[in-house]
């Protein structure tokens, strides 16, 4: 779509991020920092984990190491920003910077859908089919399969930033956001946005609905054949070996669920608060949940505990 000859081109965009609520700027930047830097450690220390230790090599921590590696760049791509805009109030973004940000964090966020789903398949070959495992899931198999997950992720993202970006904004050029989130970008457009919509639903159905579905219809087989080991030792065994992936999907999904599905204020004031309300969801969302990974992963799996200790001890005997 053309810019009309009657607009005036936007340059940049002005983030609001928490500039109307000044008291809790300096709070939220010493607390998103501390998060940021935990989240860069413990993914950090799962992809050194999966990377070195050889009896880690297999679909389910190569997997694990994906997803640790794309949280990573997910919060680097918006986490700066953030922190830059509790610094600068009413912070200004270029209109080449705002394009990136939201490809890299509509990219990561369709790329971890796709990959929960894909890990889903790894558990439920490993407890439904152990015998196949191998073969299943060979590393001619699981490799593409990450690959994938990320080539559909970026091709997605392309695709909706490309279309957000060719709208004309012609007027207010403040969006109510700590990033160039696209839906806070696309209500600033001055043209129909009925494509854009119509995209991001088919989106939403292949990149939300399809993997929460696969998932749910996965660990319905898992469960199954849970049920069915005799032995009370042997059921314990096989949950623990998918409780920590079943954990982050609920957390994840839960998270956008709440986000994107509670029902909106028509009072003023009350919208204030939701404002606000949203803002700090979104900040869960995008932050929260990547620390929280790695935790859930090391707290509920031995494996990975035991090379987190036996990398840290080899450090200090060297040492």
């Amino acid at each position: 779509m053309e810019r009309s000859n009657w607009t005036s081109p936007v340059m940049g965009f002005i983030l609001l991020g928490l500039s109307a609520h000044p008291k809790l700027e300096k709070t939220f930047f010493v607390l998103i920092l501390l998060m940021y830097l935990v989240i860069l450690l413990g993914n950090g220390v799962l992809i050194l984990v999966t990377v070195s230790v050889s009896r880690l090599h297999t679909p389910m921590y190569f997997f694990l190491g994906n997803l640790s590696f794309l949280d990573i760049c997910y919060t680097t791509s918006s986490v700066p920003l953030i922190l830059d805009s509790f610094l600068t109030p009413r912070k200004t973004v270029p209109f080449s910077a705002c394009a990136v940000q939201m490809f890299l964090s509509f990219a990561m966020g369709a790329t971890e859908c796709v990959l929960l789903g894909m890990m889903a398949f790894d558990r439920y070959v490993a407890i439904c089919n152990p015998l196949r495992y191998p073969v299943v899931m060979s590393k001619a198999v699981y490799v593409p399969m990450a690959a994938s997950s990320w080539a559909a992720g970026s091709t997605t993202a392309m695709v909706q930033t490309s279309l957000a970006m060719r709208l004309p904004f012609c007027g207010d050029n403040v969006i109510n956001h700590f990033t160039c989130e696209i839906l806070a970008v696309l209500k600033l457009a001055c043209a129909d946005i009925s494509i854009n919509v119509i995209s991001m639903a088919v989106a939403n159905v292949i990149f939300l609905g399809v993997p929460v579905l696969f998932i749910f219809i996965s660990y319905i087989f898992i469960l199954t054949t849970i049920l069915r080991i005799p032995s009370a030792e042997g059921r314990k065994k096989a949950f623990s070996t998918c409780s920590a992936h079943l954990t982050v999907v609920v957390i994840f999904y839960g998270t956008i669920l709440f986000m994107y599905g509670k029902p909106k204020s028509k009072d003023p004031l009350g919208a204030d608060k939701q404002d606000l309300s949203d803002k700090l969801i979104s900040l869960f969302y995008g932050v929260v949940t990547p620390m929280l990974n790695p935790i859930i992963y090391s707290l509920r799996n031995k494996d990975v505990k035991a090379a987190v200790r036996n990398l840290v001890f080899q450090k200090h005997f060297i040492q």
